[in-house]
């Protein structure tokens, strides 16, 4: 009883597959784990910088890597491309740049590829930076989750629950809100659901937001 597992390692080999795919041996895993996490704050981080003032989006839904022993491909899933480019030509250049002085590796050659997402507001990570920002700009809490919710129906998924949890609207004791709008089954394993868990610093303290969002059923 009480035991919470994350939905996407749940489903791993059945509905959901990994967001890194590459081999090494036992000593080595946990520098190639290292590497993934460096390359993902690196896009992260290049993007919160270029990106337009007035935009709060990243719109970054995942990123994919995919290593060989000459080669480190990495897949950037995005919903709003302008965001991540601004419509400079020699944005992707850039990122490689920098990434490979992260590296300082000569063996390897790094290939960096974006993909459009159709529908954004269906990934769970673009849709807890848009509660984020919401909650940024002294929204409530539960106007900015109605809306969200709103924003995933119209992308013809079967269900969606939001929770957020912590000083909410500054209130003195911790609490955690949450609603849901249609199916979330999440005991069981055919079922795909894509799932995310985003912070959020605010002026009142730090405030956590999960997101599962019913995507098909196998």
């Amino acid at each position: 009883m009480g035991q919470k597992i994350n939905p996407l390692g749940f489903r791993l080999g059945t509905t959901q597959s990994h967001h890194s795919f590459w081999f090494a041996q036992q000593r080595n895993f946990s520098i190639g784990l290292q590497e993934d996490e460096k390359i993902r704050n690196c896009i992260k981080n290049y993007v919160q910088k270029n990106r337009r003032i007035s935009s709060g989006f990243e719109g970054i839904a995942r990123i994919g890597i995919k290593k060989r022993i000459d080669l480190i491909q990495v897949i950037i899933y995005i919903g709003f491309p302008n965001l991540l480019l601004e419509g400079r030509t020699r944005g992707i250049e850039e990122l490689q740049i920098n990434i490979q002085k992260e590296f300082r590796s000569a063996n390897r050659r790094l290939n960096i590829a974006i993909t459009r997402i159709e529908k954004p507001y269906g990934q769970p990570n673009i849709l807890a930076e848009y509660i984020a920002l919401q909650l940024k700009n002294r929204v409530s809490f539960r106007k900015a989750m109605k809306k969200s919710i709103e924003l995933t129906e119209q992308t013809d998924t079967k269900g969606i629950q939001v929770q957020i949890a912590g000083r909410i609207d500054g209130k003195e004791i911790a609490r955690v809100e949450w609603i849901r709008e249609g199916r979330v089954p999440l005991q069981t394993i055919r079922a795909k659901i894509d799932h995310c868990s985003y912070t959020i610093r605010t002026i009142y303290g730090v405030l956590g937001i999960k997101i599962w969002i019913f995507v098909d059923e196998a």
